[in-house]
């Protein structure tokens, strides 16, 4: 292999290359040898040098590595002693990067850039790559270099290496083999790359020595490599067919959000020219999925996940999510889904998964034994960790297993997912914003009943939403009547253009067409759209001005001091003030927070609030509501009835309080009967009092 490798010429070419243009960077690494082993190079550094060497790398790149780390060998970055270095290559031009499902038996041999994200890893192991083998009838030690997966032995005791000759039976001995660091990583199609629900393809990547142990499953990489094929076997036989695996040279993290996202300067010129509009948001708004019809500040809230606060990283080391949560609860019919499919085609990075076919598992991370670990537990991303980055759209989440939601609540705010699984201890990364969609399950909403009893969802999980939106289907002839003439209008423009693709004899025209989709159509195609939000994400980070400071201190304040026996909301909806208030001003590219950013935030949360965290009975806010799933005035109920039923069980011969007679006690205490009669049935599900006798009720010892 070393001699069908080895050309002094390139060699040398090599070396002057090292010496002309990386003799700084050769230096460096060599004040941190061995610890550091690779000298990273940029491919156009090489192309601007040597064309032909660059040519050579790309079209032959088992040759030009081999022979550049030869000449790395000769360059003399220390008197002390010579480095044994790696040659990584990274940004590799455009014709090399090639997508996972457009690999073809051409691409082999070559070297070439696949982007993805890492699906699987296996843990670090030890590869063999010189054996030492002892000869079992001379005792010679034989020294043989492994090229393949397979072990290869001496085929006779070599002479040339001090053998007798002889052919002999042959003992591996490890503490004399030279072994080298080796990791497998799975990576797959990023998920905005798919159209029309395509699923996924993936290749396993072979990585070696110090490129070990820095990638965790969730990441989004630029592998760069040699493309190779692997032999297929059943059983004991070999198959004609080959595996393709990706042996890697260098892996580019993409840090940044959204760098699969190409913005030209034509585009960033438009998007600045179109952030000055002042009708800016409305025509955001009816972008997001115009053949929907109404639910304008559920469209606003969703403009503004798509831009995002800002993820903070304090002194200390604390995080505070940038993130905006949001769950839409409704009637059936109200089109929760199709925005839901709608956002996760149009936000960049986005992963959509439906509750009911969901397991903890499938959202957060999994410990897989399969044929990729050989055998061996590997770890397996989930959609949160995916969509890092990006939006999660969860469908029908109140029908996900109990056990599976509760692995969403670090995820959700921490945006961490610990796994603890076979023996795997991992930290992965999920910064993304959760868009989710609920049924009730009384099959409609109520307005008058907690909304976790409507949606089987623990309070707890509830309380991490920034914003809860009930959509409601009542009837109302103004709003019915323009809601029928937008479903008809959407279907009739659906069925012309049909008609024109298709019918020989249509009798519509083009201009018939254009006047009726015109109402459907978005103001800024998707394409643009995902541009501007990725834009925006990378390159504006608002700060909050004084006067928009005031204005949102000033309003938490001045409401939880007006509801002196109920808590209207807490600490946690004022981050949810500031986060809408940073995507507010993130949509027009600005780099303030204004008080008009910070009235927006207000406005929206106060519409969320008035439909599912409002007291019926008393008509005020109240958080507690979401939070705990009992209002303050239930509670405050609750607790006098307690009371109520210890002073008659006291009194009672039988030491029982009878139900007639703490019906009768509240209301002589000024509490309605038929809402005694609910907290009494609320008391006795929660386990706080019991019934020893029919109609007769004790408190619970505690």
């Amino acid at each position: 292999m070393v001699r069908l490798l080895k050309d002094e010429s390139v060699v040398a070419q090599w070396k002057n290359f090292f010496e002309d243009v990386c003799r700084s960077e050769i230096e460096t690494v060599a004040v941190s040898y061995p610890e550091k082993r690779s000298l990273f190079v940029n491919y156009w550094d090489i192309d601007k040098y040597d064309t032909k060497l660059a040519e050579l790398l790309i079209h032959q790149p088992y040759k030009a590595i081999f022979n550049a780390e030869e000449a790395l060998k000769q360059v003399d970055a220390t008197a002390e002693r010579k480095l044994a270095l790696h040659l990584r290559v990274n940004n590799l031009p455009e014709p090399q990067k090639i997508v996972i499902r457009k690999i073809r038996a051409s691409h082999l041999g070559k070297l070439t850039a696949i982007e993805g994200l890492v699906k699987k890893r296996t843990e670090v192991r030890p590869k063999l790559q010189v054996a030492a083998f002892q000869c079992q009838k001379c005792g010679a030690i034989i020294k043989i270099e492994q090229e393949e997966d397979i072990l290869k032995e001496p085929s006779e005791c070599y002479e040339d290496q001090g053998g007798c000759g002889r052919v002999s039976s042959f003992k591996l001995l490890s503490n004399l083999s030279s072994f080298i660091d080796s990791q497998k990583i799975e990576i797959q199609e990023n998920p905005e790359g798919l159209r029309g629900g395509a699923q996924p393809e993936r290749i396993s990547v072979f990585l070696e020595d110090d490129l070990v142990g820095e990638i965790a499953p969730g990441d989004r990489v630029i592998a760069n490599g040699i493309l190779h094929s692997a032999q297929r076997r059943r059983g004991t036989f070999r198959l004609t067919s080959f595996d393709k695996a990706l042996e890697a040279i260098s892996i580019e993290s993409q840090e940044l959000a959204f760098e699969e996202v190409e913005v030209t300067e034509e585009d960033e010129q438009e998007i600045i020219k179109i952030s000055n509009d002042p009708r800016i948001y409305e025509k955001m708004m009816r972008s997001i999925s115009p053949t929907i019809y109404g639910m304008e500040v559920e469209k606003e809230a969703l403009v503004l996940q798509l831009f995002g606060g800002l993820a903070k990283k304090m002194p200390d080391g604390t995080y505070i999510r940038g993130d905006i949560h949001t769950l839409l609860v409704g009637d059936p019919g109200t089109a929760k889904s199709q925005m839901l499919t709608y956002m996760s085609k149009l936000a960049p990075r986005s992963i959509y998964a439906s509750g009911k076919a969901t397991s903890a598992a499938g959202l957060t991370a999994a410990a897989v034994r399969d044929e990729f670990g050989e055998g061996q537990w590997t770890l397996e991303a989930g959609a949160l960790v995916l969509a890092d980055m990006g939006v999660a759209c969860i469908d029908e989440i109140d029908k996900m297993e109990e056990t599976d939601r509760s692995s969403m609540h670090q995820a959700m705010e921490q945006q961490e997912i610990s796994v603890a699984k076979a023996g795997i201890n991992a930290t992965l990364k999920s910064r993304c914003a959760i868009l989710a969609a609920a049924n009730p399950k009384l099959g409609r909403f109520d307005e008058f009943m907690p909304i976790h009893e409507q949606i089987n969802m623990p309070p707890a999980l509830l309380s991490r939403f920034d914003l809860i939106f009930s959509i409601l289907d009542k009837p109302n002839k103004a709003r019915d009547t323009d809601l029928a003439t937008h479903v008809l209008r959407t279907h009739k423009a659906g069925e012309v253009s049909e008609n024109i693709a298709h019918s020989k004899k249509t009798k519509h025209t083009k201009k018939e067409q254009e006047g009726l989709v015109e109402n459907i159509m978005p103001v800024f195609p998707p394409d643009f759209l995902r541009k501007y939000i990725a834009y925006a994400k990378r390159s504006i980070f608002p700060v909050l001005n004084n006067d928009a400071l005031e204005v949102l201190k000033n309003y938490y304040v001045d409401f939880r001091s007006s509801s002196e026996d109920s808590v209207p909301f807490t600490p946690r909806q004022l981050e949810a003030f500031v986060r809408l208030s940073e995507a507010s001003a993130r949509v027009r590219l600005s780099e303030e927070v204004t008080v008009t950013d910070a009235k927006r935030a207000i406005g929206i949360i106060d519409q969320y609030l008035r439909r599912v965290g409002m007291d019926r009975e008393t008509g005020k806010f109240d958080i507690d509501i979401i939070a705990t799933g009992i209002s303050h005035s239930q509670h405050e109920r609750m607790r006098s009835l307690m009371d109520i039923i210890q002073k008659i069980c006291n009194e009672s011969k039988d030491g029982n309080a009878a139900r007639g007679d703490i019906v009768q006690e509240a209301e002589i205490e000024g509490l309605e009967s038929s809402k005694v009669e609910e907290a009494l049935d609320r008391l006795k599900r929660n386990g706080q009092i019991y019934e020893p006798v029919h109609g007769k009720y004790r408190i619970t010892n505690r």
